[in-house]
Parts: C-alpha cells; structure tokens; sequence
C-alpha cells in the first residue's frame, strides 16, 4: 500500500501511470494471496490451486463469490489470509480513488486540495491515508462490537468475537464472505444482524467523501453535489428496492412466504435490498426467487454504490446523471441542472463511456459463459452480473463453472474492479483538442 502511496507521490520517477501502478498492486496482491492459502495452516485437507486463485481474486476485488464453503474448508489461520485480502482490496481501491480525486482538486473531505500528487509531499499522503484508517477502523470495530452480541452467546467468547470481526470487515468492505454455507439465513428474523450488516455495507458503499463530509460538514447546504446525489439516490433506491422486492417475493414459498411474521418478511427484504447493490450476503435462498425478481436483481447490481468506495456497478450518481439526461433531452435542455448546481455534458459523456462499457464487458463475458456453460440464462446472467459489478451474491452456480467459466468470472471481477478506477483516471484527464472540425449531422433514433 506505502509502495503505492510513493510511487504515486513522485510520478515523475515511475514511467507507469497510475492505473497500470493499481492492476499492477492488484496482481501482486492476488498471487500473494493465492500463495498463502496453498500453505497447509490455511485449509483443513489442501486446496487446488484452481481454487486458491479463484478465492484471491474474489477477495482482493472484494466480490464475494465462492468455489468453497469459506467457514468449513479454511482453517482460522486460512480465514484471516481472506480477511487480510479483503481489508487491503478494499482499502486499496479507496485511497487510490481518494488520491486521484484529490490530485484533480476536487473535494474528498480534506481541508486542502491539491492539483498535482506530482507537487504532493509524502506526509500529506499518509495524513490522507490516516484519516481513511481512521473511518476504516471505527466502522468495522463498532460493527464488531454489535455484531458480539449475536455471534458471542451462539459460539462463545473466543469464535464469537472471531465471527463478529469477520462479517463486520467483510460487510463494510462491501466483499460479501460468510463463514456459514448459507450466509446469513440463520439471523434472518435477528433484528440486530438486519440492521448491522446492512449499515455497514451502506456506509462503505457511499464512499469516503461522502462519509467525510457527513461528519466533518454535517450541514446539508455545505455538502458537495456528489454527496447529496450520492444520499439521495441511495435513499430513493433502497426504498424501491425494499419495496419492489418484497412485492415480488411476498408469497413466495421458498423465498419469504417461508417466513412466519410480516415483520420478518420486511427486515429479509431490506436485508436484501441493500445486498442486491454491493455486497454478496444472503438471508433467503436466492436460487428460490421469481425471475422478475432475478431481472430486478440484476439492475440493481448494475446501479451499485458509490464512487471512492468499495461498491462496484457504474456507481449511485452515474445512474442518476443518465437520468437527468435523459429528462433533459425530452425537455429540449442543454444543461443539467440539480440542487442549486449545474452538470455539463462532458460530464455526460463521461457516465455514457461507463455505461456503455459495463454493458459490453457484461456481454462479452455472458458470450463466454453461455459458450462453456449449459445453465439457465437468466442464472447466467445474475453470477456474470454479480463478478462484473463485484456484489458476490449466487444462485448456487459458482462451484458448477468448469475452468473457462471460472477463468471468465476471474476477469470480470478483476476488471470489474480495477476498471472503473482506471476508467475513471482517464475521463478526468483533461486534454485540449489540437484540431477542431466543422460540424456534422449524423441522423439517429
């Protein structure tokens, strides 16, 4: 991570930009991992090393999606190498995010901007990276410490706390690993674990510069426009989501008909309308949903969480500057305007790239899939969905793939999550064109 920090500090001396310097982290970080599961401390009988690449790669990308039972095939040592992978993924992808924003003087809750990491000193990185550490540290522990009062009087003091520890990390992480083979099923009426769990994948999923602001700001009227899109959008879309999932699944027999209360039915489809968008928990069997309800799944995990945080998808504001786009275009504006502020349209074409790059990517990686694999397409979809937008929620398919289908999970969850960061690197470069041609007319619709 220090190596990181320091290579982008002094740029000048490194001749890889610094979306090659993050795949390259990643990699390392990926091979490292899958090394350290291959030692004998790590599992109970061994592990391919098929297996062992694939669990790195879903927890450095913070994805979640498993070829193994994680609690029953690893050993406690084994555990905490998935933890360590899952902290460093996580907190990697934050500072980087963090510093690129920062470099562009753009706001992520420091009192200073900078406009280049060229003129940046080191102390000011590892200020920056101490403030992140700091909002790191007091969510997961304070997740622990709720989460105790659960796990702690089912497994005692010692697996207890261990428990506690790792579902809090991995859930604000936004990373989705369980040590349960059915995730969270067993707390499914556990009012404490339905509220825990899902706030610390909101808080992780909305970034940190949104969380910086909320406690450093506190004032509405203060608040950057990226953070009240950002509360907004997140506010309006777990609503629906809860809402739309439990309509679709109210009667459901295998999903949350099986519950005994309405009360128990509400707090499963909160659960899982928060998961659907960033993390790969579960507290119903999925395999068990309507297929409207996959479809709905589907777009909520392509929607994601929010940017410089540990969410994938095209991110909260992304979606919502479609939209406003779309609504601008049928009212025959050429401006975005929201919250007192206007959004110009190379921002606009800077959210279509994304968009139209998830979409490709999805598609190039469901041809692959439905070549190797003779599934339902639908399932097919949802796990190529849930690799590409780094959620890690399945339908039970993951451990069916053969070797090309794991190869192609590997990649999208890779690219899933080095990808926006480095798309997002080269959107935000500005270059001033050296040419300028007439205009054209080019016919559509």
């Amino acid at each position: 991570m220090f190596a990181l920090l320091r290579s982008l500090a002094f740029q000048r001396k490194v001749h890889l930009p610094p979306p090659a310097l993050l795949a390259l982290s990643y990699v390392i970080l990926i091979i490292i991992g899958m090394l350290l599961l291959k030692l004998p401390v790590a599992t109970h009988n061994g592990i391919a090393w098929g297996d062992a690449l694939f669990t790195a790669v879903s927890a450095v990308t913070v994805t979640g999606l498993a070829v193994v039972d994680t609690g029953s095939y690893f050993t406690t040592m084994g555990q905490a190498f998935i933890l360590l992978m899952i902290q460093l993924g996580g907190l990697g992808i934050m500072v980087f995010a963090v510093l690129i924003l920062s470099a562009m003087g753009l706001p992520v809750g420091m009192s200073h901007h900078r406009e280049d990491l060229n003129q940046t000193s080191i102390s000011e990185l590892v200020r920056l990276l101490e403030v992140i550490l700091r909002v790191v540290i007091v969510c997961e522990l304070g997740g622990m410490a709720l989460l105790a009062f659960v796990t702690v009087p089912e497994f005692g003091w010692s697996l207890g706390l261990w428990q506690a520890l790792f579902h809090s990390i991995s859930a604000f992480n936004n990373a989705g690993f369980g040590l349960f083979p059915d995730s969270a099923v067993r707390w499914v009426g556990n009012p404490l674990v339905n509220f825990t769990l899902p706030m610390l994948v909101i808080i992780g999923g909305l970034g940190y510069s949104v969380v910086a602001d909320i406690f450093q700001l506190r004032q509405w009227r203060l608040f950057s426009l990226h953070t009240k899109l950002m509360l907004v959008g997140t506010a309006v879309l777990l609503l629906w989501s809860t809402v739309i999932f439990a309509a679709l699944e109210w009667d459901n027999a295998k999903t949350l008909g099986a519950l005994p209360s309405a009360f128990d039915r509400w707090q499963a489809s909160w659960f899982q309308a928060v998961i659907a968008r960033t993390a790969g928990f579960n507290s119903i069997d999925l395999a068990g949903m309507h297929d409207t309800t996959v479809l709905s799944f589907i777009s909520w995990m392509l929607v994601g969480g929010g940017s410089t945080s540990t969410a994938g998808g095209i991110k909260v504001t992304t979606f919502i500057v479609l939209l406003l786009a779309t609504i601008a275009f049928f009212r025959r504006q050429k401006q975005l305007h929201v919250f007192g502020r206007s959004i110009g349209m190379d921002q606009v074409l800077k959210v279509t790239a994304i968009a139209v790059l998830t979409v490709l990517v999805l598609m190039a990686g469901m041809f692959f899939l439905t070549i190797s694999n003779d599934g339902k397409f639908l399932d097919l979809l949802f796990e190529a969905t849930s690799a590409l937008c780094t959620v890690g929620v399945s339908r039970g398919l993951t451990g069916q793939f053969d070797g090309l289908g794991r190869s192609v999970l590997m990649v999208l969850m890779f690219v899933g999550r080095v990808g926006p960061l480095t798309l997002g690197f080269f959107l935000a470069t500005q270059t001033a064109p050296r040419v300028r041609y007439p205009a054209g007319q080019v016919y559509l619709g």
